[in-house]
């Protein structure tokens, strides 16, 4: 990874404020990564390979395995491994662009994910593999991926068909504790 990239697209992001309409950053690159539902890791042209969250989504957590010993370290969600499948079969090894918004406390640049003129985000919300993320949704796409929820839990979409889901929030919320 480019360490001085990294940390001039933090700073420069850092000196926008968040509430921007305008990405603060557009990054063109392909899927080298995709992690679980809503993170992925981008790798643009020169090689700089950028952790992305999804912006606005939260999709249910995946199991997540101790590489050495291979047991389970944290437990996953219904439909936690579907939302990852879902994500990978979409934008796994794709050229994307990615409008970053803002960087959270992790340092992955919270992004809205673009496959030609596709918003991946609210298709993932859309198709039942993700919450719209109400805490942190900013015009327009509050509206837009607000919407997309409700739409695809009326018609029982991906995890709706569940009944009630946990939110991916209280489900990490509760297993910290």
């Amino acid at each position: 990874m480019r360490l001085p990239f990294l940390l001039a697209l933090i700073i420069s992001l850092s000196a926008f404020p968040a509430l921007a309409k305008e990405p603060i950053r557009v990054i063109d690159g392909f899927v080298s990564k995709v992690s679980d539902g809503d993170t992925v890791q981008v790798q643009d042209t020169l090689g700089t390979k950028v952790k992305v969250r999804l912006y606005g989504i939260d999709a249910p957590e995946t199991e997540k395995r101790n590489r050495k010993t291979g047991r389970i370290s944290k437990p996953g969600q219904p439909f936690g491994e579907e939302a990852f499948q879902a994500l990978k079969g979409k934008i796994g090894g794709q050229r994307v662009t990615v409008e970053v918004r803002d960087i959270d406390r992790y340092r992955r640049a919270v992004s809205v994910v673009r496959l030609g003129n596709r918003d991946i985000n609210q298709e993932m919300v859309r198709e039942g593999f993700a919450w719209a993320y109400r805490q942190y949704l900013e015009r327009p796409y509050a509206s837009e991926y607000i919407r997309a929820e409700e739409e695809a839990r009326r018609e029982k979409r991906g995890l709706w068909r569940l009944g009630n889901p946990q939110p991916p929030w209280e489900f990490r919320r509760l297993s910290r504790r």
